[in-house]
């Protein structure tokens, strides 16, 4: 592994994702930020003089030309991987259509798949890197009006649970985060008691500096209000 570490952070423009970048870009880490944002997420460049690009991830051809742009731009494949873009609609499973599991299956399941397998064959090459999704505490209990979301972050769950297995040999760490409730802009209405953006993201960039004999498998993290568990 290179002296300064590299990192590919998609949903980077807003929320988590955002405060991932800081962090690791704030600990010497060199990132290429993504998501959908473009004013935002050229705040963050002329703050940080990080790499960005806007891109939609719903689109698989966007995905794929997004992880060689990250490469190019790098220098290399990244050493690091934070697969945290997302985003959820509510609504009871008799009333959701097609379009939304299609559209949630897109974003949440298949462009994070692509992105690990991508990534996942760069870091067994080099013998070395590390994975993060960005999963829910969703998929640990049953919530009503959530039933997509919930099921295509608990096929994101057992993929990562895979990979984690069959990433070891290679000596490359994955790690599955569980955010309970975050206060972020993607919610229609505001929750100051739940965590902040910061607290959470925070929370994640320390899982890339843990002991290097150690890995974190899996970080589950909830904010004090919360009891549905």
């Amino acid at each position: 592994m290179s002296e300064t570490r590299t990192a590919l952070v998609t949903g980077a423009s807003r929320g988590i994702g955002l405060v991932v970048a800081q962090e690791l870009l704030r600990r010497g880490v060199r990132v290429f930020a993504t998501g959908r944002d473009q004013a935002r997420l050229e705040t963050l460049q002329r703050e940080t003089g990080c790499g960005i690009s806007v891109r939609d991830l719903s689109r698989t051809e966007e995905v794929l030309s997004l992880y060689e742009e990250a490469k190019t731009h790098l220098g290399s494949a990244p050493d690091i991987l934070v697969n945290n873009a997302g985003f959820y609609r509510k609504s009871p499973l008799v009333e959701a259509s097609l379009e939304e599991f299609e559209d949630q299956y897109a974003v949440l399941l298949r462009a994070p798949f692509l992105l690990c397998r991508e990534a996942g064959r760069d870091m067994q090459a080099r013998g070395s890197g590390h994975i993060v999704n960005v999963l829910t505490t969703c998929v640990l209990f049953a919530n009503e009006n959530l039933g997509i979301y919930t099921a295509m972050k608990t096929g994101f769950q057992g993929l990562t649970k895979v990979l984690i297995k069959e990433m070891r040999p290679f000596g490359v760490k994955v790690t599955a985060v569980y955010p309970g409730g975050v206060d972020t802009d993607v919610r229609p209405y505001p929750r100051p008691d739940y965590l902040r953006p910061e607290t959470a993201g925070r929370l994640i960039a320390d899982v890339f500096f843990a002991p290097e004999d150690a890995v974190i498998h899996d970080l589950v993290f909830r904010p004090m209000c919360e009891s549905n568990f």
